[in-house]
């Protein structure tokens, strides 16, 4: 994290679990860059997922951090898939200012025989399905949700097709996972999880500047191919795309090199500025009242179905903290089940 205690002129590095923000505008380019390192750690090793699993769901936390970390406002970015692969869902949630929360689910015996068959890469994992892309404005606003197509497409393809779909904002985005070994006190080798990513915005004060070439069905010229837009992409993005297509994952992911380190090594010739950095910690939402609330608005019979060994047990599938109630606790509130017009016995 950046030190707060710098003095003017001073600078400090953000390190590992905090979002920098970063502008060229030379180029009009402007994006977030991070590296995780604990944090991450901590929640793919109190999954224990399979390997191929958690570096998939790492590559959708790097991505939900750089995109919620751009909200303004007090909300949720939640990112999540949902298809027909060996791993059929993944849901990120990003909790202004600075939680997140992660979780995958998959199925034992199609990820054993990808896995045997060495088809691990994302799009053979993920399969067929969408992904969408929430924002959560709170209870009094309304919410925004973007669905993209996942048809044998990377994670890093989605987020990019989902600006180009919903915001027609030219944008890359790089993200990398690692699994690294260091020496332990007791001599031996820890290995930990790290993750980085970076995306980039072209941003110009013109909007005619901006624009993207087209999807289908757009305002391209008649007779003109799906790929070939309207507008010819600018020359300052093609830098930036060209300058991002450069890093390696390597880079990304690696302690030694550092968020600050790489755009300089990406932007020095045109000059880049980095802002005070975002922290993002491994933070659960969930709590005994919020589930009890969720409990609340079950039948009398789902209630009843609920019960083992005379508790109702729930567990968090983001954080795996154990919660348990006693029956007694909602026998009024399941007298009635909300949309009957007479009370059901439990």
């Amino acid at each position: 994290m950046a030190d707060p205690d710098l003095n003017l002129g001073e600078f400090g590095f953000a390190g590992d679990d905090a979002v920098v923000p970063f502008a060229v505008e030379a180029l009009d380019a402007r994006g977030r860059a991070v590296q995780l390192g604990p944090m991450l750690d901590d929640i793919l090793n109190r999954h224990d997922y399979p390997e191929p699993v958690a570096r998939l769901l790492a590559e959708m936390v790097v991505m939900t951090v750089l995109l919620g970390t751009s909200l303004k406002f007090d909300g949720k970015f939640i990112a999540q898939t949902q298809t027909d692969g060996p791993v059929d869902l993944l849901v990120v949630d990003f909790t202004t200012p600075s939680s997140v929360r992660a979780y995958a689910r998959f199925d034992e015996a199609k990820l054993q025989a990808a896995i045997d068959a060495g088809e691990t890469s994302s799009e053979a994992l993920l399969g067929i399905g969408v992904m969408a892309m929430t924002v959560d404005q709170g209870a009094y606003m309304q919410r925004y949700q973007g669905i993209v197509e996942l048809n044998g497409t990377t994670i890093e393809e989605v987020a990019e097709g989902y600006f180009r779909q919903s915001e027609q904002i030219p944008t890359a985005i790089k993200l990398a996972v690692a699994r690294i070994a260091r020496r332990g006190e007791n001599g031996g080798f820890v290995e930990s999880w790290r993750a980085g990513g970076l995306i980039a915005q072209f941003l110009p004060e013109s909007t005619d500047r901006m624009r993207m070439p087209d999807l289908p069905g757009g305002d391209a010229p008649e007779g003109a191919d799906d790929d070939e837009g309207a507008f010819e992409p600018d020359d300052a993005w093609l830098e930036v795309r060209a300058l991002v297509d450069t890093i390696e994952a390597s880079e990304l992911a690696d302690p030694e090199i550092g968020v600050e380190r790489l755009l300089f090594r990406l932007f020095h010739e045109r000059g880049v500025r980095v802002f005070k950095p975002h922290p993002v910690d491994d933070e659960c939402s969930c709590s005994r009242e919020r589930i009890k609330e969720v409990l609340s608005n079950f039948s009398a019979t789902e209630i009843t179905d609920s019960i083992e060994d005379g508790r109702i047990a729930v567990t968090c599938e983001f954080c795996g903290e154990a919660y348990e109630f006693e029956p007694e606790e909602f026998a009024a509130d399941a007298e009635t089940t909300p949309g009957d017009d007479e009370p059901r016995e439990g």
